[in-house]
């Protein structure tokens, strides 16, 4: 099926090319490159809503201001699929977060259109005013431009860049894309006219003119007079916060207008007021209905058909996601318990909040891009007396680290952490993968953590955090579905610190942690075949370890190897330090620790990703065997014993 016709765009590989069009072509161009994306996302899936709500400003700011040498930031960058198709990458665009393709985010690495790569929240105004300063420092002419949500607004970084937004002067320019109708009312001719007006070099040369002839009055009627004139704009058009941080703010302007846009746009290039605060009011979805009429606006979406709308879900039925489970299971929890309450950060759907939300909507907490808040936020309820969950992505967790530390773990607050997306993620690559949590909380005082094999293991641990009262406690979970376990309707507090052995055998042990043991099991079979008798344990609890299990596994089997999805300095570091610390190692122990690898890997399918890192079932038997070669002289090539 071929794509759809787009005269226009075919003529734009670069800004430099879309320049040469005149003012009124860019109507059908926008057009055109909004139904390019739209056939794109529906052959990759990815994002869709964001990048459709921004093809009409990411057209608008590529044909005024001069990039590359102007840096355009997008903010989280999900949106950035129409910006990739006209920087150079649009026949390449069909490989979006496909292995060896296009990233699903701005990435530095890909374009230099792309100037700081973003796949988390609220960097944009510090990474454009760094670069405004930069520029302004070395005499270039380049502006920093970042395009900003309302719902990165959420977040406390973007008013800490803007508070310090004033040594850029007008090189920088924020552009606030409103698409949820937050913060300004609905956009109409007259507010589209007053931002125009606003910005025009006539009106900024009055405002100059003014504040001259005041200046020659009292100090206090010149304050008094530039105060009122900044109440009336902001009164008019939303805009005070904004100028009391040191913006000149314009707007709100319909983002899909371009006989709005344009003339803005080029009104901020050329004048020296700054830094700016242009506010565009967009729609999620624009231009394709089924995007429009969803009630997330087609965030993220599998492959779909445009005709129908219709998404590739692939087959129905199946073990349910892990964080449907974690909210189901909390949610039937907090039934019989009122002290139980649930934080997320931006994130209810994909943490399982929402359904935790739709039993007990008095005690769900949606705090926004706003980790660092939602840490200590919980660690205020514990200290209280209630039994917070905090459901944070592990990536996102990371931005809220100090406050782990400094407001958790070393007041010692029963903070429960559910860690979602622990591990690979596939095609999110590596901004969003969880590799870093077991690492970054197991070293911490006071702090249990656990992972979970299975479906059923993440429902006993929920069980165990809401039971536990004596410190924080951390619990992660994989993306994606279950193994297909029952889960029964009993659960089990389990005992802290201890994990189980899940098949017993005599040479070969394999300290799984997580959600890897399925694969540990599948290399113990084929172990098994090469008369190498295997033992499993998962060991539930990176910290404490249980040092008794632990001990006597690699006192009675001829090699250990512990296996993890989560980078170096995790379970294996720690298993090693016991080892040490017990002398086990001044006995030849043989003892291998498996682990992600030391680098940022590249989005792919997730098997794929672990088989690159060698923490499948193949990278398992190979690691054993290699150990057995390593330290027999009895073992033949094949690994088993002659």
């Amino acid at each position: 099926m071929s794509g759809p016709k787009t005269p226009l765009l075919d003529t734009v590989s670069l800004p430099a090319d879309l320049r040469k069009l005149k003012p009124e072509q860019l109507r059908q161009f926008a057009d055109e490159l909004r139904s390019e994306v739209i056939d794109t996302v529906s052959v990759t899936g990815g994002h869709l809503g964001a990048g459709l709500g921004v093809v009409e400003l990411t057209t608008a700011i590529h044909y005024v201001f001069n990039t590359p040498e102007d840096r355009l930031i997008w903010d989280v960058g999900h949106q950035c699929y129409p910006h990739k198709i006209i920087t150079g990458r649009r026949d390449r665009i069909r490989t979006l977060r496909q292995g060896g393709g296009l990233s699903g985010f701005t990435k530095r690495s890909e374009s230099e259109y792309d100037p700081f790569g973003a796949a988390h929240s609220s960097t944009s105004i510090s990474a454009a005013l760094g670069f405004a300063v930069a520029n302004k420092m070395a005499g270039k002419p380049g502006r920093g431009i970042a395009v900003i949500g309302d719902g990165a607004m959420s977040a406390g970084m973007a008013y800490e860049a803007m508070n310090n937004a004033q040594a850029a002067g007008n090189r920088l320019v924020v552009i606030l894309n409103d698409n949820d109708m937050s913060i300004a009312p609905p956009v109409g001719g007259l507010s589209g006219y007053l931002a125009r007006l606003v910005s025009s070099s006539e009106y900024l040369g009055i405002r100059k003119f003014a504040s001259k002839m005041t200046a020659k009055l009292s100090r206090r009627v010149h304050k008094a007079t530039a105060k009122a004139e900044e109440y009336a704009r902001g009164m008019a058009m939303g805009g005070t916060l904004f100028e009391e941080l040191g913006f000149y703010y314009v707007g709100p302007i319909d983002g899909h207008n371009m006989d709005q846009l344009i003339p803005v746009l080029e009104n901020v290039r050329d004048n020296a007021e700054g830094p700016v605060l242009i506010h565009c009011v967009t729609e999620k979805g624009k231009g394709y209905k089924f995007a429009e009429e969803a009630a997330d606006k087609y965030h993220g979406v599998a492959k779909f058909d445009v005709v129908s709308g219709k998404q590739d879900k692939g087959p129905g039925g199946g073990p349910p996601a892990y964080q449907n489970v974690f909210g189901e299971t909390l949610a039937k929890l907090a039934d019989t318990d009122p002290l139980i309450c649930a934080i997320t950060a931006a994130m209810p759907s994909g943490t399982g909040v929402d359904k935790f939300a739709q039993a007990h909507p008095d005690r769900a907490f949606d705090v926004g891009i706003a980790e660092q808040h939602g840490v200590t936020f919980a660690a205020g309820l514990a200290a209280q007396g209630m039994r917070p969950f905090a459901a944070i992505y592990s990536t996102f967790l990371q931005r809220a680290y100090d406050q782990v530390v400094h407001d958790v773990a070393i007041q010692n607050l029963p903070v429960r952490f559910a860690i979602d997306r622990a591990g690979l993620v596939g095609a999110d690559g590596s901004t969003h993968a969880g590799s870093f949590d077991i690492t970054y909380l197991a070293t911490l005082p006071n702090m249990v953590v656990m992972a979970a094999a299975d479906e059923a293991e993440l429902a006993h641990m929920t069980y165990t955090a809401a039971q536990y009262d004596d410190g924080p406690i951390a619990f992660r979970y994989p993306r994606g579905n279950g193994t297909g376990v029952e889960i029964p309707e009993k659960l089990e507090k389990l005992e802290i610190g201890k994990g189980r052995i899940v098949r017993e055998g005599s040479k070969v042990a394999i300290l799984s942690l997580g959600a890897r043991l399925g694969e540990a099991l599948k290399a113990a079979d084929r172990l098994d075949a090469k008369g190498l008798s295997t033992t499993v344990a998962d060991l539930r609890f990176a910290k404490p370890l249980d040092e008794e299990l632990i001990r006597k596994l690699l006192t009675t089997h001829e090699v250990a190897v512990t296996v993890e999805e989560a980078a170096v300095g995790g379970l294996g570091a720690h298993v090693l330090t016991l080892a040490s610390d017990t002398g086990l190692t001044d006995a030849g122990l043989k003892i291998r620790t498996m682990r992600l690898p030391d680098v940022f890997q590249e989005h792919n399918k997730p098997d794929v990703q672990y088989a690159e890192a060698g923490l499948d079932a193949d990278g398992i038997v190979d690691t054993v065997l290699k150990a057995l070669r390593h330290n027999s002289t009895g073992v033949e090539e094949t690994g088993a014993r002659a």
